[in-house]
Order: C-alpha cells, then sequence, then structure tokens
C-alpha cells in the first residue's frame, strides 16, 4: 500500500509541473498591456503636426508616429535591433491586419531619415499615419 501511495503522489507531483510549465508558457506568449492613454495622445500629437498646406510638417508627423509604433514594438517584447527587424518579427506572428500598409509607412519613413531630397506630399503623409494607426491599434496600444 505504501508503493501505491507513493507512486499516487509522485504522479500528483509530475501533472502538478506540467500544468506549472503551461501555465508559464502560455503566459509569456500573451499580449503584454500598453499603456493605451499614453499611446493616443502620443499619436494625436504626431497626427497633429500634420498641416495640409505646410510640407515640413509632413515628415515630421511620419517620424514621431513612426517611432511610437517601434516603441510598442518595444514594450510588445519583439526583439530586433532595428525597427525592421521588430516589424518583421510582429509580421511573422501575424500582429497586423495589413502588413503592407505598415511596410509601406516605415519604408516612406526611410526615405525621409536616409534620402535628403526626398519629397512627400500632403497624400502620402497622411496615408502614412493611416498605417501607423492601425499598426498601433493591432498591437493594442491605442
Amino acid at each position: 500500500m505504501d508503493s501505491g501511495i507513493c507512486f499516487l503522489f509522485m504522479g500528483i507531483i509530475i501533472l502538478a509541473t506540467l500544468i506549472f510549465a503551461l501555465i508559464s508558457a502560455n503566459s509569456r506568449k500573451t499580449k503584454k498591456h500598453l499603456n493605451i492613454e499614453y499611446f493616443r495622445l502620443k499619436y494625436l500629437e504626431a497626427e497633429n503636426k500634420l498641416k495640409a498646406n505646410e510640407p515640413t510638417t509632413y515628415q515630421i508627423a511620419i517620424l514621431e508616429a513612426d517611432k511610437l509604433v517601434d516603441q510598442a514594438l518595444k514594450e510588445r517584447g519583439f526583439n530586433g535591433e532595428t525597427m525592421g527587424e521588430r516589424l518583421k518579427n510582429a509580421t511573422n506572428s501575424k500582429v497586423f491586419s495589413d502588413r503592407n500598409c505598415i511596410w509601406l509607412a516605415h519604408k516612406l519613413r526611410n526615405q525621409i531619415a536616409h534620402e535628403p531630397d526626398v519629397k512627400v506630399s500632403y497624400k502620402q503623409a497622411r496615408g502614412a499615419l493611416v498605417c501607423f494607426k492601425k499598426a498601433l491599434k493591432d498591437l493594442g496600444a491605442i
């Protein structure tokens, strides 16, 4: 009888250990909660910088919105040394409802940052901001 109780006790310990391991693994996969109010306000600040007849504001709004998406990616725990790497990891995880949209917006940001003579239209800037906003929603930031 003692060996039967011992086996039962060991079985319970093994089962409890497995359940604990599964719970721990699933909790790491769950979405980290972001400060929605912070991201909402920061996105609105970037959006409000965009002025239809002031081309200098187009690039500033895009750079700020892109930076905000990168911050959300970092806070959500996506790895990578660059935003591009973090975007790729998020895209592979199927986080984005429209992955082409966020990639086009980020590529526009890269043009602004790396090509001194790039011209951005109001329509392009507005479209990029829509994509950044959609990405922030997908990330649970707004």
